[in-house]
């Protein structure tokens, strides 16, 4: 890390600019000139500040194929078969196992139930309904004011209600589904009154243009005024940033006419009875892959404390291409291989989707912050809505904690919860978010139980 020199920059400066007639900002991450000498805090004293996120996917892990089981706490994650691509960075995870999501005879409503029992401390008593504010909420409460977005939530479905983040039954937030979009609106006007019909950019001509040019003024004045290493941090971001606008602008193009290229009459479908359209798996990971990048830059220049992305729905109608069959069609369909002892291609989803976190962490993990990374002050909290989906199982749901917090947890460890209510993970998650809650959930999900294996 080289010398630190005190330019008089604004953390909170943003550089702005005109673009098409309309506003435009863009952040700026932590320099060096804004950090202590060790770059662990603000020159001012206060410490970096630490994010939270969460990420969903849908139908869980295959029994057996996911995690190593482990009989009692401790170091070492035995990532296999599905969570294989996640070994790379066992040494920022925490893995949580064999917690449950006691009902107290209430029914276990398909893809519904396990999501809202952890992330609201309290089993539903219908279907879809919401009985208490999510966790992500709560938390955006403590520390999301301080931002421009209190939070951001992300679908890489198409669908905006794939959002698992709800203050109550009718009360649940819309996700964002276009990267393009969302890039818009993150780089667009700093305020936007949603009830005047004013103009804002269209994210083509942002993305075509560049948003970096419209604020050429004041990148170049920054540039002239930081030192040698927040030069180079800076010039690393821009880069960035224009490898991704080219990367959008190439998904918003018209594709180039092919007369080979005829429209049919769809055909019959002679398989599984009762499948959705579903959602073709390469494009979700298309847009995975952007809201990634373009959520890296929004944590790192601070835009936002909170965010959740959603990369498959609970009731995970991802398909391969051409196939008309959805993940959960075959995860109750599909017959289990006697040899393997899984259902093959239920499998492959469900690796497709930790590999799909996989690239997710890595993103985050590839945003140098001071001395460390983005994910060095930030707690990322994956996990699903069941752990078998053919019988819809809410005991023992995979859940992971990735990245330090700010050095207020240690990591790489696997945490046998021996049949404790998930709640303990919400709780915990919420305590080291600074939420001052002593007590969570309410029935046989209430606890007081922080899991202080974790706690640094």
């Amino acid at each position: 890390m080289g010398i630190r020199y005190p330019y008089p920059t604004s953390r909170r400066a943003l550089l702005r600019g005109v673009l098409a007639g309309s506003a435009i900002t863009v952040g700026v991450p932590f320099l060096d000139s804004l950090l202590n000498s060790s770059g662990t805090a603000l020159a001012v004293g206060t410490p970096l500040p630490v994010r939270f996120g969460t990420w969903f996917w849908g139908l869980g892990h295959t029994p057996g194929h996911g995690v190593d089981a482990k009989a009692a706490t401790g170091s070492g994650i035995g990532f296999k078969g599905e969570t294989q691509a996640l070994a790379t960075h066992r040494d920022i995870i925490n893995y949580f196992g064999k917690f449950n999501a006691p009902l107290d005879g209430r029914s276990n409503y398909p893809h519904a139930t396990g999501w809202i029992a952890s992330r609201t401390g309290t089993a539903p008593d219908k279907q879809d309904d919401v009985p208490a504010p999510t966790y992500d909420l709560l938390i955006a409460d403590k520390i999301g004011t301080r931002n421009r977005f209190k939070t951001i939530d992300l679908s890489c479905t198409g669908n905006p209600r794939h959002s698992y983040s709800a203050r109550s039954t009718y009360n649940r937030n819309a996700a964002e589904v276009s990267p393009a979009a969302f890039y818009g609106r993150l780089f667009g006007p700093e305020f936007v009154d949603p009830n005047k019909a004013e103009f804002t950019p269209d994210p083509r001509t942002m993305v075509r243009q560049s948003v970096l040019s419209a604020v050429k003024d004041d990148r170049q004045k920054l540039m002239r005024q930081v030192g040698v290493s927040d030069r180079a941090q800076l010039d690393e971001y821009f880069t960035s940033l224009r490898e991704l606008e080219t990367q959008l602008e190439v998904q918003l193009q018209k594709p180039a006419p092919n007369k080979a290229c005829l429209v049919i009459d769809p055909p019959q479908d002679d398989g599984v009875q009762g499948n959705e359209t579903g959602v073709e798996i390469t494009r979700v990971e298309a847009s995975h892959k952007s809201f990634a990048r373009i959520l890296a830059m929004a944590v790192a220049c601070n835009q936002t404390s909170v965010f959740n992305v959603v990369f498959s729905d609970s009731n995970s109608s991802l398909r391969r291409a051409g196939e008309s069959v959805t993940h959960h069609s075959l995860s109750h369909e599909e017959r289990m291989d006697p040899e393997l002892g899984l259902q093959q291609q239920t499998s492959w989803f469900n690796t497709r989707s930790m590999d799909a976190l996989a690239v997710f962490i890595g993103t985050l993990s590839s945003i140098r912050e001071g001395d460390g990374t983005l994910l060095d002050n930030m707690l990322l909290l994956a996990g699903s809505e069941t752990s078998f989906a053919k019988n819809h199982s809410v005991d023992d749901i995979p859940f992971m904690t990735v990245g330090k917090a700010g050095g207020r947890i240690k990591t790489g460890l696997h945490i046998n919860g021996n049949g404790d209510p998930v709640t303990r993970v919400g709780l915990t998650a919420m305590q080291v978010m600074g939420v001052s809650i002593d007590s969570w959930g309410s029935r046989s999900l209430q606890t007081s139980k922080s899991v202080n294996d974790i706690l640094a």
